[in-house]
């Protein structure tokens, strides 16, 4: 499982996140907590809004933990909000375009968790992608897929929350008519610039970690706490939509709708 934080505040500088910390995203990336494997070595990337409206972008497939490019951009970037993530590959390639936080036009998108049999219906998920948007399809990911999906959606006329949700719904369909009994598992965050949706969600009773640290002058959203400050992570609950916006986070259910067979 891979491991990742999204920050919303008063602008910092990355490295405040990704690398200063006693548990930052560079030290999970080798040491995660939470995770089924400690060591998170497939590849990373973050994200960033500044004064333009689509955010920048970095992603690497060396490790976090020795590419001293990502230490020099974290140090001198600074942000009101950004995506971190660092990656455990579930069974796709290692390469750059499957490297997450995924961009589009002024969308960030990052995932934790998998689509399980995604092997077997991904031509299937694939197709529901629509031709405006499949172009935008570099890698292999479920993730990217589910992104792409949630983009339609939005384009749809579609809330953010209930974009992600419809996407989910749409995989967690195809997997019900292909008999498969894996479970889709995920951890994930959407932004526009402006606000942060981030869901917590499982089919089963194993949704992957995250939590929500609300301070005076900032949002983190993130798989692990990344400081010693315990007192202010606090889980967010199982099959949860966490909606950061101007300073402040609310909470609501989150629920999956399958859809009908045609």
């Amino acid at each position: 499982m891979c491991r990742f934080l999204a920050y919303s505040g008063v602008p910092v500088f990355l490295e405040d996140f990704v690398a200063s910390p006693c548990h930052s995203l560079i030290h999970q990336s080798l040491h995660a907590e939470e995770a089924k494997t400690g060591t998170n070595g497939d590849g990373f990337g973050v994200g960033w809004y500044g004064e333009r409206p689509e955010p920048g972008q970095y992603r690497e497939v060396r490790p976090a933990w020795s590419d001293e490019n990502l230490l020099s951009i974290a140090r001198q970037v600074r942000s009101h909000l950004f995506f971190a993530h660092v990656r455990a590959a579930t069974g796709t390639a290692t390469t750059r375009a499957n490297c997450h936080p995924f961009v589009h036009g002024r969308y960030l998108f990052m995932h934790n968790g998998q689509i399980g049999g995604y092997g077997t219906i991904r031509r299937r998920l694939e197709a529901l992608i629509p031709d405006s948007l499949y172009g935008a399809r570099a890698g292999t990911t479920d993730s990217e897929a589910l992104f792409l999906l949630t983009l339609s959606h939005l384009a749809e006329g579609m809330a953010p929350g209930q974009a992600l949700a419809t996407a989910l719904s749409d995989a967690l369909s195809l997997m019900e008519r292909a008999g498969i009994r894996e479970p889709l598992r995920c951890a994930a965050a959407l932004a526009d610039g402006d606000s942060i949706h981030a869901v917590r969600w499982s089919s089963d009773a194993k949704p992957p970690s995250l939590y929500v640290c609300e301070r005076p002058d900032s949002v983190v959203v993130a798989s692990e706490p990344v400081d010693a400050a315990r007192e202010c992570w606090q889980a967010l609950p199982r099959n949860t939509l966490a909606t950061v916006q101007g300073g402040a986070v609310t909470f609501s259910p989150f629920e999956i709708a399958l859809k009908q067979a045609a």
